[in-house]
């Protein structure tokens, strides 16, 4: 079995669907950002106040190729931006990798997020409007994933079955 990426705009259900492939398939869940968290000692958002962006960007690389190149198996969970920066995304077509995109739509996002704490949304005037222009700059990269899975309207388990589906067919 190769490694499993999950790529998608937050909200989107990397997490939680990384967690239960994870058990499904009694491997390891990875995801990026805390992955990274534990590595640097700070959160995500000390890291951008503290170090900035382009250390970020620079350390979120080094970690996703790592992990890339260990022999093990696992889920992992990209952060929202990881396939945006330092050409990433041309890791989602890596022959040990199977790549997924979690694609909702942009109504579909805004309602999992309305209501959400996360840093980058607490001064966010109109939601739907930053999702849609977010979307459609991180929609390029994203597309590189091998499997491009539509998740409107389907619970976790519908979205895992298809996953698991497809790996069947492709490993």
């Amino acid at each position: 079995m190769k490694k499993i990426i999950l790529v998608g705009y937050m909200g989107s259900g990397k997490t939680t669907v990384g967690k239960k492939l994870g058990i499904d398939l009694a491997i390891p869940f990875i995801d990026l950002d805390h992955f990274i968290e534990n590595k640097e000692q700070l959160t995500i958002n000390e890291i951008f106040k503290q170090k900035g962006e382009v250390y970020f960007r620079k350390v979120e690389h080094f970690w996703f190729n790592e992990l890339l190149n260990t022999d093990e198996q696992f889920v992992l969970s990209l952060g929202g931006g990881t396939p945006c920066y330092a050409n990433n995304h041309l890791k989602l077509q890596d022959n040990r990798v199977q790549s997924f995109y979690l694609k909702a739509s942009v109504s579909t996002l805004v309602e999992r997020l309305k209501n959400s704490n996360r840093p980058l949304l607490q001064n966010i005037d109109d939601l739907p409007t930053y999702i849609a222009q977010h979307l459609f700059e991180r929609n390029y990269f994203y597309n590189f994933s091998k499997h491009i899975l539509p998740i409107n309207n389907k619970d976790i388990t519908a979205i895992c079955h298809e996953i698991l589906s497809i790996i069947k067919k492709n490993d």
